[in-house]
């Protein structure tokens, strides 16, 4: 049986394995004894597809490193506070917007220096690093070449490709490859941790595809259902090619919506707290003073925003474009008479029309048109023109 801190990451065996054994090899190190030499190293890589838990994964690393009974207890305080992403000793970069820049991981390099407050370990955690700059990247290239004394580097990527992580970097690194976990690993999650019921956990880890935060979102956001609803009901509205604008337009919408609704809370605690912060509401004599440097500020705080509104819209509409070419992946399913369960059990009737309607190859090319369209976007063609050029490729067919 697993730690308790790792009890999340869903149906990775080896995975969990690996970081537990460098765990207590870390821990034995603390109390200076002999464990495993071989067990524990600096820097790690987290690595597989969107959903399969790369950050939940090195998260609960970070926190058994930090833990007490250096295990994972999940309940002493370091297991807690890391967990909750309160941990002094634990610094976790997510970018807010398309990339990571160098002046962001020079100030995290710089902190990671410090000797650990609790004793044990300085841990940097930084999510997506795909997304690192060139030049954010040869600055923790350089903190992982000469690492500080307990501080331990985790990053988190989509696969060690060069267009992901630099080879580098990669070189410097332990790998630890998790693999996308299975609906029913997924189901019983929910139906474990969330207390959905096993009927609607079902259903919403096989729509997710494995994903396990958008299988947690369709099973408690009904908003979320009906965007995907939507999303599905696009292959019977393009009809002629001003249904297709109007299709494209609408993806895009909701796509917008859907990222507005993500980012509003943490837009409004920011902008609450720097007013506070400013002295709004202030009536002593620093209050002028401190209002006199409000503009630059607000102009930062609004710049910052902006970009995290794009990341939540790219990241909604590709969450969009995998529901879309689940579908089409179900309609080769019936085609072929493949002995695989089907993505979207709810929408039968349609993926049946649409099996009896068109060809196999035709199928194949609207499913590459939607694998197109992400592509172009991660090149940073502008969504709204990638997804009009989707949408009439697939009333071709």
């Amino acid at each position: 049986m697993s730690a308790p801190v790792f009890a999340d990451v869903v149906g990775q065996p080896a995975a969990v394995a690996t970081l537990a054994a460098a765990a207590a090899a870390a821990a034995a190190q603390v109390r200076g004894e002999a464990g495993d030499p071989g067990a524990m190293t600096h820097a790690w890589i987290f690595t597989g597809p969107p959903g399969s838990g790369r950050s939940v994964a090195a998260r609960a690393f970070a926190a058994a490193l930090q833990c007490a009974a250096g295990e994972g207890c999940g309940g002493c305080a370091g297991c807690h506070t890391t967990l909750a992403g309160t941990h002094a000793d634990v610094r976790t970069v997510a970018p807010e917007g398309l990339s990571i820049s160098v002046h962001e991981m020079r100030a995290l390099v710089l902190r990671a220096a410090s000797a650990p407050s609790g004793g044990r370990w300085q841990v940097v955690l930084i999510e997506d690093a795909d997304r690192l700059t060139e030049a954010a990247g040869n600055a923790l290239l350089k903190a992982v070449e000469e690492p500080p004394p307990r501080t331990v580097f985790l990053l988190c990527a989509p696969s060690t490709h060069p267009d992901d992580i630099s080879v580098t970097l990669r070189s410097r690194c332990r790998l630890v490859p998790l693999r996308q976990p299975s609906a029913p690993a997924v189901a019983a999650l929910l139906e474990q941790r969330d207390g959905v019921h096993a009927t609607l956990a079902g259903w919403a880890a096989a729509a997710a595809q494995g994903h396990v935060g958008r299988a947690r979102r369709l099973a408690r956001d009904g908003q979320a259902r009906e965007r995907r609803e939507a999303v599905l009901g696009v292959p019977r509205q393009l009809r002629s090619v001003g249904a297709c604008f109007t299709a494209a337009a609408a993806l895009i919408a909701a796509a917008e919506a859907e990222a507005a609704a993500v980012v509003a809370d943490a837009d409004e605690r920011e902008r609450s707290a720097l007013a506070t912060a400013l002295g709004a509401g202030g009536t002593g004599r620093g209050a002028a003073g401190a209002g006199r440097g409000a503009a630059g500020q607000l102009k930062e705080l609004e710049r910052r925003q902006k970009s995290r509104a794009t990341r939540a819209q790219r990241d909604a509409l590709d969450r969009a474009l995998i529901d879309l070419a689940g579908f089409y992946r179900d309609v080769l399913v019936a085609q072929w008479r493949a002995p695989v369960p089907a993505v979207h059990t709810d929408a039968a009737e349609a993926v049946a029309g649409a099996a009896r309607a068109w060809e196999p190859e035709s199928t194949l090319r609207r499913l590459e048109a939607v694998l197109a369209c992400r592509t172009a976007i991660e090149a940073n063609v502008k969504p709204r023109i990638a997804v009009e050029a989707m949408v009439l490729d697939i009333w071709r067919g």
